[in-house]
């Protein structure tokens, strides 16, 4: 049987396996303003931080207007979902 080029892909990232769970290295990491700010609230409650930020890349993409590039066109909840990303 051939192997398909996820298979490939995932069987590349493979750091370590247990059972039939494996760990994966993530070599780019892309996130947003909407599920973000709790992932990164996790990082600092377990005294963590982001390992490669330089691998992080984020996107306003949700909460973003469509008819203004003004960051307080989006309404006060997304203007703090932004702000939030854009200081994490």
């Amino acid at each position: 049987m051939s192997t398909t080029l996820y298979d490939k892909i995932f069987q590349a990232h493979i750091v370590d396996e247990i059972g039939d769970d494996a760990l994966l290295y993530i070599d780019r990491h892309l996130i947003h303003e909407v599920t973000s700010p709790q992932a990164f609230d996790g990082l600092v409650q377990k005294g963590r931080n982001v390992r490669r930020p330089d691998l992080t890349f984020a996107t306003m993409d949700h909460s973003i207007s469509t008819r203004s590039l003004a960051i307080d066109a989006c309404g006060p909840a997304n203007k703090l979902q932004l702000q939030t990303l854009a200081d994490n």
